[in-house]
Parts: C-alpha cells; sequence; structure tokens
C-alpha cells in the first residue's frame, strides 16, 4: 500500500491510498489537483546521515566514517509534495540532495540489526535541502540543515514491501538527472543504522530517518523544480522561488555532507 496523508476539498485531514496518479479515501477518489498533499508522516524527529555514500564522500573530498554521521532535523523543517517552497533570504547557495526516508512504525529502544526490519512502517522519498553557506561555519548545523521546509518528503509511505533489493534513487532538476544511484550503495545500510541510532535514543512512531545521498548535488534557485524518485516509493516534486537576497558573497563553498 502507498498511503497519503491530504486535505480534501473541505480542508479536512485523510489518509488515503495513491492508485494510478490519483488518491482513494472510501469510495472517493480523487485527482491530486482537487487535493493538497501533506507529508506522509508526523514525526517528533528526522535523523540525518550524512556522507552514507562513498561517492559523495568522494565528491566533497572527505574521508569514508567509521560510523554513521548523525544530525537532526526537526518538524519546522517539513514540507509535501507538491508544496512551493521560498528558499532562505540572503543565502547564496542552497542544495538539493535526494535520499531514501524510513518511517519507523513503532516506538524503539535497543533494536538490534537483525530485528530491525521489524519496527519499520515503510519508505518514502526526503529531500535534505542544505544551506551551506552556513553549515560551514557551524559545528551544529541548524542554521545549515534546519531552516523551515528544508526537508520535504513524500509523496507517500509505502509499506515495505513496495522497496525492491538494490532500489535505484535519482534526482532531476529541472529534468535533468543531477543523482542516480541505488540503494545497494548505502556504506551503512538500514538494519544498522536502526540499530546504531536506537542505541542512542529512542525512535516514536512516524520518526524518519534519511539515509544520505549519493553524488551530484547541487544549487537551487528560484523558478526550479526539482524531483527525487526512488523505485519502488515514487517521486517527490517540489517547486523554489528566491527569496530577498540582500547580502555579499564571502566564500565559496563545497559542500561536506
Amino acid at each position: 500500500m502507498r498511503k497519503v496523508r491530504f486535505l480534501d476539498p473541505a480542508d479536512s485531514a485523510r489518509v488515503g491510498e495513491w492508485v494510478d496518479g490519483s488518491v482513494v479515501f472510501g469510495s472517493q477518489r480523487f485527482d491530486l489537483e482537487d487535493i493538497s498533499i501533506l507529508p506522509p508522516t508526523n514525526p517528533s524527529k528526522i535523523i540525518c546521515v550524512g556522507l552514507n555514500y562513498a561517492s559523495h564522500a568522494e565528491e566533497t573530498d572527505s574521508d569514508i566514517p567509521e560510523r554513521p554521521l548523525l544530525f537532526i532535523k526537526t518538524t519546522n523543517t517539513l514540507a509535501g509534495h507538491d508544496a512551493t517552497i521560498t528558499l532562505p533570504q540572503s543565502k547564496n547557495r542552497i542544495d538539493f540532495e535526494g535520499e531514501l526516508g524510513v518511517v519507523i512504525g513503532e516506538q524503539c529502544r535497543n533494536v538490534a540489526t537483525e530485528d530491525a526490519r521489524k519496527v519499520i512502517a515503510g519508505y518514502t522519498c526526503v529531500n535534505d535541502l542544505s544551506n551551506r553557506d552556513d553549515q560551514r561555519i557551524e559545528q551544529n548545523w541548524v542554521r545549515g540543515k534546519a531552516f523551515d521546509n528544508s526537508a520535504p518528503i513524500g509523496p507517500v509511505l509505502a509499506t515495505p514491501e513496495h522497496l525492491p533489493d538494490g532500489a535505484t534513487i535519482e534526482t532531476r532538476q529541472n529534468g535533468e538527472v543531477k543523482q542516480s544511484s541505488s540503494i545497494d550503495d548505502l556504506i551503512f545500510e538500514i538494519p544498522e543504522l536502526i540499530a546504531d541510532i536506537t542505541e542512542l535514543m529512542s525512535l516514536e512512531a512516524g520518526d524518519v530517518i534519511a539515509t544520505g545521498t549519493p553524488a551530484g548535488v547541487g544549487p537551487i534557485s528560484g523558478g526550479d523544480e526539482v524531483e527525487v524518485e526512488i523505485e519502488g516509493v515514487g517521486t517527490l516534486k517540489n517547486s523554489y522561488v528566491a527569496g530577498e537576497f540582500s547580502g555579499e558573497k564571502t566564500h565559496d563553498f563545497v559542500p561536506n555532507q
């Protein structure tokens, strides 16, 4: 099943099923243009993994980490499928990063690697937007990673049987392929990530693990459309408009996560 959270034409929040490019709720079928797609889950937190593809580590001239590199996006970062996102004001570079999102199905802690798939509700698409201006000069990355609407996710929560082995991940900017890889290329695989994270903290039902991005990240400009497609899951699409720019470019920056 591919579950969809949405607002119907009366602005009532519903959970339906994505079927052949429309959404079914009970006996009703809605065309996408008649509804607003919400993020497919309402997480308490989004745990993101940095440098989890060797190709991305290489393009940023970074060492492959010995353990998962973790950071958190807060709930203000959420945005849904087909939302138009305003880029932060006075920032020189905001990058797209297409990623597979793992949605947790139950509260859990200290999950063994061999049991990790039991706590997965499903999968979704994530775009880990990154403010490179501030990421370089901050250690905690609040400005760099946790600005409003910096985590578009969706359009669906696809239950686990929909994700094939070696699922492909592709990011397109204005129709041009920028990132193309497979989850087979993850350095730390999904069960290992769940085990590592839950050794540190509890995960709640609905929480999201963004598993990392492959090579090919790049800057977004106002007027761009970015799509993140994951095989078996779906395609997350967002449009972007420019915020006001009132500063001078002070440095060049090669992304490091």
